[in-house]
Formats: structure tokens, sequence, C-alpha cells
């Protein structure tokens, strides 16, 4: 999981930049639109969409911006055919890679997918090839220094939570991804900081890597996980103490 974590902090950090280019907005408009096209535009109803505008609004995506993307998926406005997607493969090191996609051209993603895979010295896999080896989760991660462990417990628990963990200097709340919606509001009328929040892939089994590899590697999620298509990356990298020094070293 410590790999896991240190991605999850990668991805934090880039969103917050992703935001100011607008490019964040756009992949959670994608998010609202296939909610929406999915189960409906009511909220009271529709659970996937009630966590994606929770999302939305987590980063300030503006009122009009969210409606606008809710119609698109119910047909109200043209826009709403996008398709969801998983693709998977192999980055440097036999580290597996997990992408959870909402595109609307399948061809040109994959086509673009491919290359990304093929220039960062990894391969783009069949299906199935590796999602036998990942879990799909709510993550919750908590600056330790923000709350004691006990409370956090109580409150993750008794809103659905499957389990608190403590790593480093951080706590990660996991739960199933029907629970996320519920566990977020929970810690946020707790008034807890949550610094990173996701449905994601938690792997099963992790892969170690030195510090070369792991560049490679990290090259490969973060040029993922900047593709406008590109909901969510999951990897089963594993960094040791000493090779995530060597990386903060390099930034």
């Amino acid at each position: 999981m410590a790999g896991h974590s240190h991605w999850a902090g990668i991805k934090h950090k880039k969103a917050l930049i992703d935001n100011k280019r607008g490019r964040l907005w756009s992949k959670l408009s994608k998010a609202i639109i296939v909610a929406a096209k999915m189960g409906g535009g009511d909220l009271d109803t529709n659970i996937r969409l009630r966590t994606a505008i929770m999302d939305a609004k987590a980063v300030s995506m503006p009122k009009d911006n969210i409606e606008r993307a809710i119609k698109k998926g119910t047909g109200e406005l043209d826009g709403g055919n996008i398709d969801e997607v998983i693709y998977e493969g192999y980055a440097a090191g036999g580290v597996a890679v997990m992408c959870d996609i909402m595109t609307d051209n399948r061809n040109r993603t994959a086509s673009e997918v491919r290359k990304l895979f093929d220039v960062h010295h990894g391969k783009l896999g069949s299906t199935n090839c590796v999602a036998w080896m990942f879990e799909r989760k709510g993550l919750f991660v908590i600056p330790a220094d923000k709350v004691d462990e006990e409370t956090l417990m109580e409150i993750a628990l008794e809103s659905g939570a499957d389990d608190v963990k403590q790593e480093e200097n951080s706590f990660q709340v996991l739960c199933d991804p029907v629970n996320y919606t519920a566990v977020g509001e929970a810690l946020e009328a707790a008034e807890i900081p949550v610094e990173v929040k996701e449905i994601t892939r938690i792997p099963q089994n992790t892969v170690d890597l030195d510090a070369k590899m792991a560049r490679q590697v990290l090259k490969l999620l973060e040029a993922l996980d900047d593709h406008d298509d590109i909901q969510n990356v999951s990897a089963n990298l594993n960094l040791p103490e000493e090779v995530l020094a060597q990386l903060e070293q390099d930034e």
C-alpha cells in the first residue's frame, strides 16, 4: 500500500495544477455525464451522480458546468455520447497498470494510450490481464496530525468504511465504492481535512522498484494521468523508503 499512497499523493499535487488549466473540470464533467446517462439526473436515487457532483464541488467546479454536464447525460443537451472503458497493461519492471477511461472516441483513445505505454517502456495488454490484481475501493487519505486515530475510526466505520490504516504520516480510510459518498460526507461534517479522495483500484500485491526503474514507471503514470480521457490510473508499484528519498531529491 505504500507505493499506492505515494502515487495518490503525486496525483493530488497534479490535480491542483490540472484544476488551474481546466483539465480536472473536463474529467469531472465526463464523470457526471456518464453517471447521469446510466442512472438519470435524480440525486436522491443516483448515488454515482451524487458522488461525481461531490467531487466536482470539492474542486470548485462552477454550478453551470455541473448542470450542463447533467443535462448532457440525461439527453437534454448534445454531447452525452461518452463510453466507459478499462485499459490494462504493464509498465517497466513488470508493474501492473489499470486505466479507467471515459471517451467519446474509443479508437482515438486506444491509439493514444497505446503510444504512451510504448514511449515509456511499457505495453498495453489485453482485457483482464492485470485486473485480478486489484480491488476497487473508495480511498480517503488524511494527514495524521489533523485527527486522532480513535475519532477517525469511529466516524469512518459508522459511515460505512471498511478499514482505517495508518501509514507514515497519514491515515487511509478504505470503503466499498457504494459507501464512498456517505463516508466523504461524514468526514466533511466532522471537519476532518482530506488530502486525497478517490474511487480507485487497490493492488493486492506490489512490485518493489529501485530509483531508476521507479522514475520510468512514474513518468508513464504521470503521462497517463495527464490524458484528458483517463479518469484514474492505478498501479501495483511499491517504493521503499530509500527510493522515495532519492525521488524527493529529484524534485
